[in-house]
């Protein structure tokens, strides 16, 4: 699964952003997801489970307790997908600019030369 799949549902996101606060129960993260989201707790250990098996979340034991950590390298993953997004956006909306300045000075130029008398912007 992609960095970002994992972060396009919303149910994971708002876990993380319970993780990202501290180290939480699983208690914790299942009754306040439940009464935010309306799930069960299957539905809440099932996304759980696929934050840990994607690298966004750590579970250690702590007794009859688990509790939830957020792991770094699975955030660091998904920062890298957004920045390689970014800079191809980046590099494609640089070269809209510049064809968008271009037809504008394109304009300009044919609006004085077809009105000789008009001064230039």
């Amino acid at each position: 699964m992609h960095a970002l799949d994992v972060l396009g549902d919303p149910v994971r996101r708002r876990i993380l952003e319970l993780l990202a606060d501290g180290e939480r129960p699983a208690g914790d993260v299942v009754d306040a997801i439940g009464a935010e989201f309306g799930i069960t707790q299957p539905a809440v250990s099932r996304h759980l489970r696929i934050l840990r098996e994607q690298g966004f979340a750590n579970a250690r034991p702590a007794g009859a307790r688990r509790l939830y950590a957020l792991d770094h390298d699975g955030v660091d993953r998904a920062a890298a997908a957004v920045e390689r997004y970014r800079v191809q956006w980046g590099r494609t909306l640089d070269a809209l600019h510049t064809e968008v300045a271009r037809g504008a000075r394109d304009r300009r130029r044919a609006a004085t030369t077809s009105h000789p008398g008009k001064e230039r912007p």
